[in-house]
């Protein structure tokens, strides 16, 4: 067996969260769903695993959202398979849930689907004296962001 990245967290030796994502995007898989973030840490004196589910493609419905149903579904088939599995040996809590309404915006693909959607852009660096975009997002262009601000000009962002 290969070796895989081990994580130290209040004493305890966990494994890659690789392993986690692995079991968490088969389940989400079987019900149409896609895995968005998988994040373990320490909040308010406990160990949280909260693992967030997103829909492949276009949602521009209210259908086609990540629904509470899917959340309690894929909860329970994670949390039955980690225990199984002993992938954490401290206790945690399991949180599942969607984005929301303010998803991060990650790749070349989220700014392409999410195109027409108004959203909020901060920039690194500067781009025309400015680090704070809002408007609408036109799509992707070569290695550019096209965004509308809210004066309808048309703003080339670094991707």
């Amino acid at each position: 067996m290969g070796c895989s990245p081990l994580f130290f967290v209040s004493g305890y030796v966990v494994q890659s969260l690789e392993r986690i994502r692995e079991l968490a995007a088969s389940i989400a898989g079987a019900y149409g769903l896609e895995l968005f973030d998988v994040t373990y840490g320490r909040e308010g004196g406990r160990n949280v695993l909260r693992v967030v589910l997103d829909r492949p493609g276009p949602s521009a419905s209210a259908e086609d959202s990540v629904s509470l149903e899917h959340c309690m579904k894929v909860s329970e088939e994670l949390s039955a398979v980690l225990d199984v599995d002993d992938v954490l040996p401290a206790e945690y809590t399991l949180e599942v849930s969607s984005p929301g309404l303010d998803r991060p915006l990650r790749s070349r693909d989220d700014y392409q689907r999410f195109a027409g959607r108004l959203a909020k852009i901060v920039t690194a660096e500067p781009v025309a004296r400015q680090t704070a975009f809002a408007g609408h997002l036109r799509g992707v262009d070569g290695d550019d962001v096209l965004f509308e601000n809210q004066g309808g000009k048309l703003i080339r962002l670094p991707l």
